[in-house]
């Protein structure tokens, strides 16, 4: 398990802007949205047209939010005293789990937990998020596999982490956590440094 604590702080809450209805174009003039794609030819399928793609060592095969939970304990008091944008703590695991013996196919799961308090020191929310990703590993070298399960994997997940974070934050009625770029190469050398073995469970 890698464990990571970060503290940030929110901007101020803003009103939100009503948007903009979508107002339909002249006769004749060009769609600003571009050409339907369902008028676009497909493709065949592979880079090369072949009928199966190439592989690479690491394969993302499928990915999937399997926990996701917001909660206000002080609502709606909450929204009415805060004067001031909460202080955020922000804890990250990273865990490998083989989905089956002998098979090099894991379940990489990034687990965040995020924790809002205001300058009273009163729970805001309470954001968890655990993302998941199902990668195969072609001819990777047993001395790899760590920093591959640990670091490249989670690097792929983690956009669509932070994606689904900042908007469950705003549509919860607080300014969006946007969390910076993880540096989850210093989080295995760390790991590393602490002498702990690499997560990774049968499934």
């Amino acid at each position: 398990m890698v464990r990571e604590m970060i503290c940030i702080r929110l901007p101020p809450p803003a009103p939100r802007a009503n948007r903009a209805a979508t107002l339909p174009a002249r006769p004749g003039a060009p769609d600003p949205r571009g050409p339907d794609m369902s008028d676009q030819p497909i493709p065949p399928n592979g880079a090369n047209g072949s009928a199966n793609p190439a592989t690479g060592p690491v394969v993302l095969n499928l990915q999937f939010t399997k926990d996701l939970s917001f909660e206000v304990p002080g609502a709606p008091e909450i929204y009415l005293s805060m004067r001031d944008a909460p202080r955020i703590d922000i804890a990250l695991d990273v865990q490998a789990r083989r989905l089956q013996e002998g098979q090099e196919t894991y379940e990489i799961s990034l687990q965040i937990r995020c924790d809002a308090k205001t300058a009273e020191d009163k729970t805001a929310f309470i954001a968890e998020l655990v993302y998941c990703g199902i990668f195969t590993l072609n001819g990777v070298p047993q001395e790899m596999l760590e920093p591959v399960l640990l670091v490249e994997c989670p690097r792929l997940l983690f956009p669509f982490a932070r994606n689904i974070l900042a908007d469950v934050t705003r549509d919860g009625g607080f300014p969006p956590v946007l969390l910076a770029p993880i540096d989850f190469v210093q989080l295995w050398q760390s790991r590393r440094g602490q002498g702990s073995a690499m997560p990774v469970a049968n499934a």
